[in-house]
């Protein structure tokens, strides 16, 4: 009954709308890990965003647009800041944010080398606790720089590990933990354990610092922070901020206090003189360099830090406690802390506990937690004027001289917003296709901040006036797949059935902004009007022969099978909500006679009537393919047996009989319809009442072409690795794809790890790897056709393995290999952590998970951003999707369960 309690805490926080629900989320983990090489941050004439702000400048500049830190937290509009900084008396620089490489630096591109771990959140960041492992040696920059460098694509990457830094554990493990007593009452304890040998020092500073709001215009009032008198064993800061108000962060014991301004070092970066002598490299010059005249003796400013100076002993830890609150706030850092400490533990345990299922086990229950742990650490402030930006390089976004200039089309969005974040080290920038994802895996831990995210690129602040959803922050020009109907129908179902309350009305603002954002595919990505689709990259970087987002060397133009099949998907969601709202509003049975007639024309273009050779399906192969056609109007199939020809099979959505009895009159328009196009009336036939309870399918595969599409899918030798759905078929292992444009060789083969080319950057590969945003697709699929196909339609899973699956039992199995990537094996080992020992074996570090991008096609080992829990946390949706529904859910309730 007592955790059933402190179960409902949590819960009835997170279901806190207005004032108070915003109070509770406030503050939270919104600093990015990384500001520095970003486009916002880029001034120079050349766009070359990771060199004209490096690593190197980032403890000396300030930012305009954000900021970084370690473990830190923020107010959610990013003024005040408290993060984490370190010194190990050996370090060149003080240790304030997470070190990587850029792009041109690694042999992969970007990639950070440092080791953390966001280990636990509830939804309102009433508990947080994020975990660093920091060497006791001279940290190795430039052995990982070189290094790196050195190494080619086909060599394995330098990592931290791999520097010996971590050699017989002399390091620390330092933890944060955030405890709120009240939404603006943020108890912290940072805890150092020395796991090496002998004791070794420690210099800690927990900082905190205002964004600088003033450097960048006239007329902005400057904040200030100050050192104050405390209470007896206490030292304290004050701040005043304009719009927030005064604060006070207490620090535990008598603490030197450090001051200088958040503002840039121009001496050191530009050889120009100061308007200050106190600058943001200030805290860590006087603690490293020891020079005590760069921190203001005033002890006043706009960065300020407690320099503890800690002896950690061999095996043994140090705490120390601090607490911010709202200036004249009556607190303690002694009485109460401990309780209230304790209390928001247990409260995020029960919290977690009454989530997860009961039939998961103690292994599973701890990556479901860690990975939505992850999804709620990845919030991050995300601020972006771009008329300010376009106006402070120079330009005016209406006149022409502005052509060419990046995200030039844009000046209309301003972005001011709490964002889920891909990977806020890799990727510290939203991604519209990987938004629509990670809402899939917030829902099930966060509803209602699910959808505002997906509310939020619908906004007029961030669609287009054409319809177009921005895609990511090099290119928001750039096309990301129409998964967003999806998302939003996803997350509203499991609302309801979380909690039995349908929120239509939330429906129903997001699909009148999504009908012009369909609209807009359709004018801009069916050039011929024959429902076939272009659309570039469509996110699946280096997957084609070519750059799909280039200009073709062939000139001419490719129908792609993926950008088909999106708005396929796209038809049949946007059908789906429009059936929902139909029930109370009758004015919606156009539309969804509309989209149901869309869809039909979609489908049919994708295998017209005979066998041609210009169509995306191929019947000796039993496969789709893109469509290369030419100037001169000829067309052929790259038969790349890859992810874009497993799509189509995505598109696959039930209707319950009960949903359509509602529309009376859609059978017969549908009807008539096929009377008035005979050639469509194949793919009305799919149409029809199925086995199990009269369910009602829409699908681009019919039954035959299920079966031969299912015996690529499925065959080990093809796409289903141990560990999910690889990207591309292994057959091209032995048999690389292979076309010749003017005498050059283009070549795609199976590669299951990291790129072997530097299209995109290099830093992704969908060669082989699996994906998790791909497979989530795929078992939706699989799900909603075994709604329609019922028991008695079963295939061998594995291809030629004798073995006769249903469709229920197939998804399950898929869910159950990926799962399988983070879980420990037989012998105790995680495929995700593949022979890096020291994560496979050492206990302080083999139930510290890490989510990544995606993951090796043969052996589960993760590959690319090593923080990108926004889609791989889909892992949590499907534990708990397979923990709580059963085969009888689906067959009962199709269309009504996670479609």
């Amino acid at each position: 009954m007592n955790a059933q309690r402190k179960a409902r805490t949590e819960q009835q926080r997170t279901a806190l709308t207005g004032q108070e629900g915003a109070a509770w989320r406030r503050w939270g983990p919104y600093l990015s890990e990384r500001q520095w090489g970003t486009v916002r941050e880029d001034y120079s004439d050349d766009g070359e965003a990771w060199f004209y702000f490096p690593h190197d400048h980032a403890r000396s500049r300030a930012y305009r647009w954000g900021e970084d830190g370690l473990g830190g937290i923020s107010d959610d509009k990013q003024r005040l800041c408290l993060a984490l900084a370190l010194w190990n008396g050996h370090d060149p620089i003080l240790k304030e944010r997470a070190f990587g490489l850029t792009n041109s630096e690694g042999n992969h591109g970007e990639d950070v080398k440092e080791y953390y771990f966001y280990v636990d959140s509830t939804p309102t960041h009433s508990y947080m606790r994020y975990q660093y492992k920091y060497p006791q040696g001279e940290f190795p920059y430039n052995d990982l720089l070189a290094t790196n460098r050195a190494r080619g694509r086909q060599e394995f990457e330098y990592e931290l590990l791999d520097t010996g830094i971590f050699d017989d554990d002399r390091y620390f493990d330092v933890t944060v933990e955030y405890a709120k007593a009240a939404p603006d009452d943020i108890l912290i304890q940072i805890t150092a354990e020395n796991r090496g040998p002998e004791e070794a020092p420690l210099h800690l500073l927990p900082t905190l610092w205002f964004r600088n709001t003033w450097s960048w215009s006239d007329g902005t009032n400057k904040p200030e922070m100050t050192a104050v008198t405390g209470g007896k064993g206490t030292s304290v800061i004050r701040t005043t901020h304009g719009e927030l108000g005064s604060h006070e962060l207490h620090f535990e014991g008598d603490v030197p206090l450090l001051f200088t301004e958040n503002e840039t070092n121009h001496e050191r970066l530009f050889g120009s003189a100061n308007a200050s002598p106190y600058v943001k490299d200030g805290i860590g010059r006087c603690v490293v360099d020891g020079e005590s005249g760069a921190v203001n003796p005033e002890r006043t400013g706009t960065k300020a830090a407690a320099h503890y100076t800690l002896t950690v002993p061999a095996g043994g830890s140090s705490s120390v406690r601090l607490r911010l609150a709202p200036a004249g706030t009556d607190i303690s850092l002694t009485r109460g802390f401990d309780t209230v400490l304790r209390d928001r533990r247990k409260e995020a345990d029960a919290f977690y506990a009454a989530l997860t299922p009961p039939s998961l086990g103690e292994d599973e229950a701890r990556v479901l937690r860690q990975a939505l742990a992850g999804m709620l650490w990845s919030k991050q402030y995300y601020y972006f004027d771009l008329e300010q930006w376009l106006a402070e390089h120079g330009l005016d976004p209406w006149s022409p001289e502005a052509h060419g200039v990046r995200n030039r089309e844009w000046f209309h969005m301003v972005s001011d917003s709490i964002l889920s974040m891909p990977d806020k080290w890799e990727y510290p920038w939203f991604a519209a296709w990987d938004l629509a994802f990670h809402t899939v895996a917030l829902a099930v831990v966060d509803t209602g901040f699910a959808k505002q995210q997906l509310e939020l690129l619908l906004n007029d602040a961030y669609l287009h006036p054409n319809g177009q959803i921005p895609a990511y922050e090099w290119n928001f020009g750039d096309v990301n797949p129409p998964v967003h109907a999806w998302a939003a129908y996803f997350v509203h179902m499991i609302e309801e059935r979380l909690t039995g309350h349908s929120d239509d009305a939330f429906l129903e603002r997001t699909f009148q902004k999504l009908l012009t954002n369909f609209t807009w595919w359709v004018n801009r990505k069916d050039p011929d009007g024959r429902n076939v689709f272009q659309g570039g990259f469509l996110g699946l970087d280096n997957i084609g022969v070519f750059d799909r987002s280039a200009p073709l060397p062939t000139g001419g133009r490719l129908e792609q099978a993926d950008g088909t099949a999106w708005m396929a998907l796209y038809c049949q969601t946007m059908l789906q909500i429009a059936v929902q709202l139909a029930q109370e509003k009758p004015a919606y049975e156009e539309l969804i006679v509309k989209f149901a007639e869309h869809f039909l024309w979609i489908s049919a273009s994708m295998d017209r009537i005979g066998e041609r050779g210009d169509e995306l399906w191929d019947e000796e192969d039993g496969f789709f393919y893109d469509v290369l056609r030419l100037p001169d109007g000829q067309a052929t199939r790259l038969k790349v047996r890859s992810m874009v020809g497993l799509l189509p099979l995505c598109a696959s959505t039930v209707f319950r009989p009960d949903q359509l009895a509602g529309i009376p009159h859609l059978t017969e328009r549908l009807k008539e319809f096929g009377r008035r196009h005979p050639s469509l009336k194949a793919t009305l036939a799919a149409a029809q009442a199925g086995k199990a309870g009269g369910a009602r399918l829409l699908s681009v595969v019919d039954e035959k072409k299920l079966i031969r599409v299912l015996g690529h899918l499925l065959d080990e030798g093809e796409f289903l690795s141990p560990y999910g759905i690889r990207a591309l078929s292994r057959h091209h292992a032995e048999h690389p794809y292979t076309f010749y444009v003017h005498g050059e060789e283009l070549r795609v083969g199976y590669v299951p790890a990291e790129s072997d080319s530097g299209m995109f950057g290099g830093n992704s590969n969908w060669r082989g790897p699996v994906w998790f945003p791909m497979n989530a697709l795929v078992i939706r699929a699989l799900l909603n056709l075994y709604a329609f196909y019922g028991d008695d339609f079963t295939v061998e899973c594995p291809t030629g393995s004798g073995t006769q699956l249903n469709l229920f039992e197939v998804a399950k199995e898929i869910s159950d290999r990926l799962g399988r990537i983070f879980l420990r094996d037989d012998d105790g080992r995680r495929p995700v952590y593949g022979g890096q020992e020291k994560f496979q074996s050492d206990p302080h570090w083999r139930d510290l998970i890490s989510f990544h991008e995606y993951f090796h096609g043969d052996n589960g080992a993760g590959i690319g951003a090593a923080h990108q829990t926004g889609w791989t946390g889909l892992v949590a949706t499907l534990m708990v999707v397979f923990g709580r529904l059963s085969a009888e859910d689906y067959l009962s309730r199709p269309g009504g369960r996670a479609s």
